[in-house]
């Protein structure tokens, strides 16, 4: 009997492709054909699983982050909320050469939708999901009602979960990028990150 086609299997398969360009060229320039010749198929096949390129690319990005998610969960799970967030963390930074490449290709992706806005919505989805995940880790390692009834983190006075999540962010994105341009070195930017989990978390620093 012929092999069932698995049609996930094959979207990211041509996904993959799409990345790989995407790192070595950014996305502005790379079409259907592209992809196609990248992944060693024809324009049709492309074109029947995805009918635009910005489908195709709001697919990789969502195949990105499932397998940054699917990474820390393998590696930590069950963990403390510490461990969780650090893990995840960890996977977004540029630590090894699977993680270059998916840093490689959501800087193309921010790129790309700042002159194009549709493409935004799915960078946005996957910011807001993450932060999420980040504050219910923040809540779950020691709540802090505050006279506001707002929650609170022992370790930083005063700054609620959403925002300190935020930040974890952008401090990660913001030292992806220096380890990118090697700027900073790797085992510096874990560092850095360790030492910012440290004052959230209330640990005593060396």
């Amino acid at each position: 009997m012929p092999r069932k086609i698995d049609h996930r299997e094959r979207r990211e398969l041509l996904a993959d492709a799409l990345m790989r360009l995407a790192a070595a060229r950014g996305l502005e320039g790379v079409s259907l054909r592209h992809v196609a010749a990248e992944a060693g198929v024809s324009t049709g096949m492309v074109q029947h699983y995805f009918g635009t390129k910005d489908e195709m690319m709001t697919f990789a990005l969502g195949m990105v982050m499932d397998r940054i998610r699917g990474r820390s969960q393998d590696e930590l799970a069950p963990s403390s909320p510490r461990e969780l967030v650090r893990g995840l963390l960890l996977q977004v930074l540029p630590l090894d050469e699977t993680r270059r490449l998916e840093n490689h290709v959501v800087l193309a992706f921010h790129a790309y939708a700042a002159v194009k806005p549709s493409i935004a919505s799915g960078l946005r989805e996957a910011a807001a999901e993450t932060r999420t995940f980040l504050a219910d880790q923040l809540r779950a390692a020691g709540r802090v009602d505050g006279a506001d009834g707002l929650d609170r983190l022992d370790g930083l006075d005063g700054l609620d979960p959403e925002r300190a999540a935020a930040g974890l962010l952008a401090l990660v994105d913001g030292l992806g990028l220096q380890v990118l341009s090697q700027q900073y070195a790797k085992e510096d930017a874990v560092t850095v990150l360790d030492a910012q989990l440290a004052l959230l978390f209330g640990e005593a620093q060396g």
